[in-house]
């Protein structure tokens, strides 16, 4: 009995012995296959717009296809959810980004994932400030004019926002910071925003650089402020919020790529050394640059303290504000 159980530990640490070798070889081989990129929004949006941009540059710098494939729902936590029951082998990444990742955890605190915990976060992608617009027969022509207003009238301003969108968190910010009070009106989405703004049915709303950009240059909107620490580019005139009169204030809009917690390091080495390399391209870096966007920097210790930081900074925003989740 002795001498049988003895043969059965041989052989199974010669099978792990065997074993090993074919993980590392399979480690150093990735990706030896095609790579999926869960984008948690629908196509179309900016989100898939940065999705297919990494999935394209990725596969030319690691020689296999990196698919997109878009589960879109509840602002982004659907298709995260999605994303943690996958295999951590590198195979699916998550596209994260300030919604489902720092928004969602404010808004709630049962979310079925946690950003910090079930992720490595691998590089940031992309920053943009949204930019707080008024429709031109609004009387407003700076913020100054705007927050006067709005002391003397509380609650007679309206805004529209998307629930749980950058826009909606750097609006619910703004009326913290100069501490006034307007009613905001609830969209399904930016499209339909936009076409209330454009007809003068709400006056103002913040909203991404990029998606405002060809309305103010036709006059048909006016900007006011933009929401990051540093003028826009596509918007050199337009001040930020900050140097209008509310110095440190910040409110991005952003992504990044992530893993699976337990995704073995040589693979997100491999993963975040490609990315320093996307991200350093001089085609990338104009391309994102001409649509206003802010090329971070990148690799996975940067990534992960500002998931941190930002998760942190919206969710005591949310606890302030006193949003509750639908």
């Amino acid at each position: 009995m002795k001498l049988r159980r003895n043969l059965i530990t041989l052989a199974a640490i010669a099978a792990l012995g065997t074993a090993l070798p074919l993980v590392a070889t399979a480690q150093a081989d990735y990706p030896n296959k095609p790579v999926k990129i869960i984008v948690p929004f629908p196509a179309g949006g900016t989100s898939d717009v940065m999705g297919r941009l990494l999935a394209e540059e990725l596969g030319k710098i690691l020689k296999q296809p990196f698919i997109v494939e878009n589960i879109g729902g509840a602002g982004g936590v659907i298709g995260t959810e999605r994303a943690t029951k996958a295999a951590p082998d590198g195979y699916t990444l998550i596209q994260t980004g300030v919604g489902q990742n720092a928004v969602a955890h404010g808004l709630d605190p049962n979310l079925k994932y946690n950003s910090i915990t079930d992720f490595i976060h691998i590089s940031q992608v992309h920053s943009g400030p949204n930019v707080l617009v008024v429709h031109p027969d609004a009387p407003f022509k700076t913020l100054k004019d705007l927050v006067a207003y709005a002391k003397v009238n509380p609650g007679k301003l309206n805004y529209g926002f998307t629930p749980a969108a950058s826009g909606h968190m750097a609006m619910e910010q703004f009326k913290q910071t100069a501490g006034i009070f307007m009613l905001g009106i609830p969209y399904r989405g930016g499209g339909p925003m936009m076409t209330d703004i454009l007809g003068g049915t709400i006056p103002m709303m913040f909203i991404n650089q990029d998606v405002a950009l060809q309305h103010v240059k036709a006059g048909k909107l006016r900007a006011l402020a933009v929401s990051s620490a540093q003028r826009n580019s596509l918007y050199p005139d337009v001040p930020t919020v900050a140097e209008s009169g509310y110095p440190g204030f910040e409110a991005l809009s952003w992504s990044g790529i992530s893993a699976l917690k337990g995704t073995p390091q040589p693979i997100i080495d491999k993963l975040d050394a490609a990315m320093v390399q996307v991200l350093k391209s001089p085609a990338v870096k104009q391309r994102l640059e001409s649509q206003g966007f802010v090329v971070p920097t990148p690799g996975a210790k940067h990534y992960t303290a500002f998931v941190k930081s930002e998760l942190d900074r919206w969710t005591k925003v949310i606890k302030t504000a006193g949003i509750k989740v639908e």
